[in-house]
């Protein structure tokens, strides 16, 4: 990563000033009845689910849906690999942000042998084949790729493993990519050698510095979309009618959650 962190303040500025783009795009989306698909690929704790809660923070769940498949079940194991995902691919009007995709054949299954050799390299030589299906029927399909270093993907692997809110990030699986990094960058390379097509190339991220890799994968998809400003319709609210007699039940007829909040102003 080039140069130094980013000042949070100036961080927090252009995020919101991109997060106010992407509104855009997605009403763009929705206007023109698009279909987009981000593809968010990497190596474990290189920043992915972080950056995708970004980009969906303020978009409309009915338009922007995140896809985190768990592992296919023994039905979905005997289908065509690509089948499933397909079934989660957008209709018109819709984004789709992909929160690792079919590219774990490429690299967990690979590499873990949850796949054979032949699975893998047939995945190798199909999918191609089936993103350029996809960009010719008018999907606009972005793929980034989340590059973190050795030490650092360490460092918040550790972080996960102290901090209770997060410890559910950290798998057996996780753990055992330290010992195979080695053989997570070579599928890696040879992932990028089959599917970084001119139809739908690859973009990498580099995520050593968490706000910087999400500045920097926000902007570059928003430049890779010819969006534009769709106007909303013009709202006015309305005067609000007289009062008309209604009167509000008792609050003992209802049940009400406990004010938890109490003890902590009674704190100050």
């Amino acid at each position: 990563m080039r140069g130094g962190a980013v000042n949070k303040a100036a961080y927090e500025q252009e995020l919101y000033r991109l997060q106010t783009e992407l509104v855009k795009l997605q009403e763009w989306v929705r206007a023109e009845a698009a279909r987009l698909v981000v593809v968010f690929e990497g190596r474990d704790a290189a920043g992915k689910g972080g950056t995708i809660k970004r980009v969906a923070e303020h978009l409309n769940p009915r338009v922007a849906r995140i896809v985190a498949l768990p592992a296919p079940t023994e039905r979905e194991r005997t289908q065509w690999y690509f089948q499933r995902y397909v079934n989660h691919l957008p209709t018109a009007g819709e984004i789709v942000l992909f929160d690792r995709s079919w590219y774990n054949r490429a690299g967990v299954e690979h590499v873990m042998g949850f796949c054979t050799p032949a699975e893998h390299r047939r995945f190798l030589h199909q999918c191609p084949i089936f993103e350029r299906l996809l960009v010719e029927d008018g999907v606009l399909l972005r793929k980034y790729w989340f590059s973190v270093s050795d030490a650092v993907q360490e460092q918040r692997f550790r972080r996960r493993l102290e901090d209770p809110t997060r410890r559910w990030k950290l798998s057996p699986l996780d753990v055992e990519s330290i010992t195979r990094w080695e053989a997570y960058s070579r599928a890696k390379d040879e992932m990028l050698v089959h599917t970084d097509i001119t139809e739908a190339p690859w973009y990498i991220v580099e995520s050593d510095d968490k706000r910087s890799a999400r500045l920097n994968m926000i902007a570059h998809l928003l430049s890779t979309v010819p969006y534009r400003d769709v106007p909303p319709p013009d709202l006015d609210l309305p005067t609000r009618p007289p009062a008309s007699g209604y009167r509000r039940p008792p609050r003992d007829l209802q049940t009400y959650v406990p004010d938890h909040a109490a003890d902590l102003r009674s704190e100050r």
